[in-house]
């Protein structure tokens, strides 16, 4: 039996989630505990993707509030947040507590505003709710959203000597916070400077902090929008930098580090846009009609625009039946076209997402594009041409495929590097329209093109 119960441990050990889903049927809480704690974080998220949705938030539930708050923690915030949803508020309020709250409030901001709510009224300190209230009004990609509230300060009165005695006798929490600055406030709580801790170090213990001091600290707003925290942070080499309120009052602290993550959502958040995922995060752990509406939201619209596109075909129906080698080449034309226009989307939105560009620097694109879009549309049309006129051992037909494809790909890169500057002056997102709006366009310039031109040398194509 030994043998038999040896052979088998392998292959449990492969699928942690086998032995998690019997705990959890069993009721026991330390088996889950035990075998949640023999995993790594990537192991834990790769056990849980594979329980539904119920096992994940009972799981959850059985084991003690601290442990789930771990577990949680190492969970794609959008999974996290849908587990928080399905279990009880009170004991979805016992795990928030046992959170750090910036990313407690992560969580919050994830959720639907019900649910949101009934948790935090369950939780047991109404100071730390209504905090938490204040986290999660601020966009997550704001430094509201991205500060942490965890920060050194000191009153203006303050000693060199008052301030190294208060840091060395409370080290263990100031080591928490990853103290690279400490700042000054006055008694208001008023950002009035900075103070380094090697000027701190190396000053006379006696002498005021005012005095050794950086005064007008570079700050940032509560409400700053991402694009001016990418900017000041990509300017200066700052480490961190003080957040204040519209009063001034210091309020958090956001770190280069936190926006440097921030920029990695926002390039997540960008692919999914442009793959036609709308909605935020998709997990296939998420229920199937969430996932469904997801998707069909960017689906549905697209039936109509590929309508668009055909309908140019069927006003060329009688060039098409003379002439049915042309079926073979539209759709090159017209995905060719659309390649090279995708890849002049892709450098336009980078080039917005770094500031190299602004929403109003049309002939920039168009002068950079053109002369591109020419070179490698005679280079593909002569290719397509020579293989076309081979192929059918006609001129004419491969005249008509290759200048098709060279006048499409010309005007395929040009819309794809001016789409996204026009489709952000308009405030939409760049990555989510322009896609749809190229590929449309492409296609029914491609295919009015080929068969344009055909019609036109008809009798030489027959």
């Amino acid at each position: 039996m030994s043998n038999e119960a040896d052979a088998m441990l392998p292959e449990e050990a492969e699928r942690p989630w086998v032995a998690l889903g019997e705990g959890l049927r069993a009721g026991d809480g330390i088996a889950v505990t035990d075998g949640l704690n023999s995993l790594s974080p990537e192991e834990r998220r790769h056990a849980m993707a594979h329980l539904t949705g119920e096992e994940q938030a009972g799981i959850v539930e059985l084991i003690q509030a601290a442990d789930a708050a771990q577990l949680l923690g190492h969970l794609p915030e959008a999974q996290a947040a849908d587990i928080l949803e399905e279990i009880s508020p009170e004991n979805a309020a016992d795990i928030v507590e046992e959170m750090p709250e910036e990313i407690g409030a992560d969580l919050l901001r994830e959720m639907h505003g019900p649910e949101s709510e009934a948790l935090l009224a369950e939780l047991d300190d109404a100071d730390e709710a209504d905090h938490l209230r204040e986290l999660t009004s601020y966009d997550w990609d704001t430094a509201g959203g991205l500060m942490t509230h965890s920060f050194a300060a000191f009153p203006d009165g303050a000693k060199v000597g008052d301030v190294l005695s208060e840091l060395s006798e409370d080290a263990e929490r100031y080591g928490d916070m990853d103290v690279q600055y400490v700042y000054v406030v006055d008694s208001a709580g008023y950002l009035k400077g900075v103070l380094r801790l090697r000027d701190l170090v190396l000053t006379p213990r006696s002498r005021p902090v005012e005095r050794i001091m950086l005064g007008d600290p570079v700050s940032v707003g509560v409400n700053d929008d991402f694009e001016s925290l990418r900017k000041v942070f990509d300017d200066k080499s700052y480490i961190g930098l003080p957040v204040v309120d519209e009063s001034g009052i210091i309020v958090g602290v956001i770190t280069r580090q936190a926006v440097r993550e921030a920029t990695a959502e926002h390039q997540t958040e960008d692919y999914l846009h442009s793959a036609g995922i709308l909605g935020g995060e998709e997990l296939r752990s998420m229920p199937m009609l969430a996932r469904c509406g997801r998707r069909l939201a960017w689906l549905g619209p697209n039936i109509v625009l590929n309508l668009v596109a055909a309908s140019v075909i069927a006003m060329y129906e009688d060039t098409l039946q003379a002439v049915i080698a042309l079926a073979v080449f539209l759709p090159i034309v017209s995905d060719m076209s659309g390649c090279s226009g995708n890849q002049a989307v892709a450098v336009s939105i980078r080039e917005l997402t770094l500031g190299l560009i602004r929403p109003t620097e049309y002939m920039r694109i168009v002068w950079k594009e053109g002369i591109l879009g020419m070179f490698n549309g005679f280079v593909l049309g002569c290719l397509l041409g020579l293989i076309a006129g081979i192929w059918k051992d006609n001129v004419y037909l491969g005249l008509v495929v290759g200048g098709a494809l060279f006048l499409n790909t010309m005007l395929s890169v040009l819309l794809g590097g001016c789409v996204p500057l026009f489709l952000k002056k308009m405030k939409v997102d760049p990555a989510l329209a322009s896609g749809p709006i190229l590929t449309t366009c492409t296609d029914m310039c491609g295919f009015f093109l080929v068969l344009n031109l055909a019609s036109a040398v008809l009798s030489k194509l027959a």
